[in-house]
């Protein structure tokens, strides 16, 4: 463990989240569930001292981008440091709802995947609710855009916090300190968007 995550940690438990970054096992896991095989618009949520980051980075492809929200300022730094040689790799200290507004400061109009280990649970109803709902909008209208999460609890899927997205895969990383669930939740299915909780689907143009 770094000594600036465990620094970082004790400052503000809260939003570290977690005193032990992820196994390689968790790690290898939640990688598996991106397709690097063509240029890709990532965003990670919470990358803290880029555990995570540095896997992705290693995978995916050369034209791709990854946006990585931290609210963290000395964690920033450490970020900017790491990946200061690729240009494909941007820094953002700010809240991880804005994320469709720097899509479009960058002239971006959706990610592929966005990956996160923020603590839902934790946080409250109304801001749970704008992550999930902007970043359900940035995602591609798409089968392979997907919005993938690593939680000691699998509330987003079985409290139904997740139900605008059109279905979702889950397993169960038991090597990792907590044991973590990693879940998968799909933009569309087949080409076309779940739209509300009645499963009602529209096609990427919002046609029926």
């Amino acid at each position: 463990m770094s000594t600036l995550f465990l620094k970082r940690f004790l400052s503000n438990p809260f939003q570290v989240a977690s005193i032990v970054p992820s196994s390689k096992e968790l790690i290898r896991r939640v990688s598996r569930k991106l397709d690097h095989s063509g240029p890709r618009i990532i965003a990670e949520y919470g990358p803290g001292e880029g555990c995570h980051t540095r896997e992705i980075v290693r995978r995916m492809h050369p034209e791709s981008r990854l946006l990585l929200f931290e609210l963290d300022a000395d964690l920033c730094v450490h970020l900017q440091k790491q990946f200061v040689n690729d240009k494909r790799v941007s820094v953002h200290n700010m809240d991880c709802a804005r994320l469709p507004e720097v899509l479009a400061e960058k002239g971006l109009t959706h990610c592929d995947y966005v990956v996160s280990g923020i603590p839902f649970s934790i946080l409250e109803k109304a801001k749970k609710r704008e992550i999930l709902t902007n970043t359900h909008a940035a995602l591609k209208p798409e089968p392979h855009a997907a919005f993938v999460i690593y939680q000691v609890t699998n509330e987003l899927r079985t409290r139904g916090h997740c139900d605008h997205f059109a279905h979702a895969e889950s397993e169960w990383c038991f090597i990792n300190l907590p044991p973590m669930f990693v879940t998968k939740f799909f933009k569309s299915a087949n080409g076309h968007v779940v739209n509300g909780k009645n499963g009602h689907r529209t096609n990427g143009n919002g046609a029926h």
